[in-house]
């Protein structure tokens, strides 16, 4: 059975770990069957986001440590993907973690590489490294003072300690909560709210909205403008204007 399974629906790609007997922890495997399934959502011009999830009861339990402990660690992470072949990947089209149950350690660097979150009250999230004499490398001490309130942040990284979907919604981590077992439907649901818009203006605003979390206000200003001129030299701007105007649903051909 493979540890990464790959289906579409409609423009949506769904991604998902298949690993529950090690709790979807990462290994090669794991790392390298994102990174593939990464590579077909991008090729594909048919499908305009993805949606990453785990086999229940767990989202992952981060990187696998008998494979670290075995001296391993280089093979969790891919040469062009990083930890999991996500953390470090760099993608055009947006992709939304649904988490049912645990995201701890590299489940949560997993999810902090996603663009958006959808948690079921079962799902919780922490970097734990510590406990373990580790460090959270997977870029969890550097997203998550962007994602929460930096003292909350700093609390996660010095004791280690997880901290529930509740919580987690309340600083603004998750986007979205669900009912136990119910993440991967309501992330759909929010896959159809942004499958409904132009694909080449979602992936023009992804590039504005990450580049504001580094970059200064000059480059956003000149991102900003390359994303109009790109949104505005597609064949879906005519038909964005032509659909407005006959008041029908537009029928965007991603291009």
């Amino acid at each position: 059975m493979a540890t990464i399974e790959y289906t579409t629906e409609g423009h949506v790609a769904v991604i998902t770990i298949n690993r529950p007997e090690a709790r979807n922890a990462v290994n090669g495997d794991v790392a390298n069957g994102i990174e593939e399934a990464i590579d077909k959502l991008e090729a594909d011009d048919s499908l305009w986001l993805g949606i990453l999830t785990g086999v229940p009861p767990v989202f992952s339990a981060g990187a696998d440590l008998k494979e670290i402990n075995a001296g391993r660690a280089g093979s969790l992470a891919t040469a062009r993907g990083g930890f999991a072949g996500i953390a470090n990947r760099e993608r055009s089209k947006p992709i939304i973690a649904a988490v049912d149950g645990p995201a701890l350690a590299g489940g949560t660097e997993i999810t902090l590489s996603c663009d958006l979150i959808v948690a079921s009250t079962t799902a919780t999230f922490g970097i734990p490294e510590v406990k373990r004499c580790l460090v959270a490398a997977g870029g969890g001490l550097f997203r998550l003072p962007r994602k929460v309130p930096f003292n909350i942040a700093m609390e996660l990284a010095l004791t280690g300690d997880p901290i529930d979907a509740t919580r987690a919604h309340h600083f603004g981590l998750v986007n979205h909560l669900a009912e136990p077992g119910q993440a991967l439907e309501v992330a759909k649901e929010l896959a159809r709210r942004i499958e409904a818009n132009a694909p080449v203006a979602v992936r023009a605003s992804r590039q504005v909205i990450l580049a504001a979390m580094t970059e200064d206000e000059a480059t956003g200003w000149r991102l900003s403008a390359e994303g109009m001129a790109k949104a505005m030299s597609s064949e879906d701007m005519k038909e964005g204007l032509t659909a407005f105007i006959e008041k029908r649903p537009p029928a965007w051909s991603g291009k």
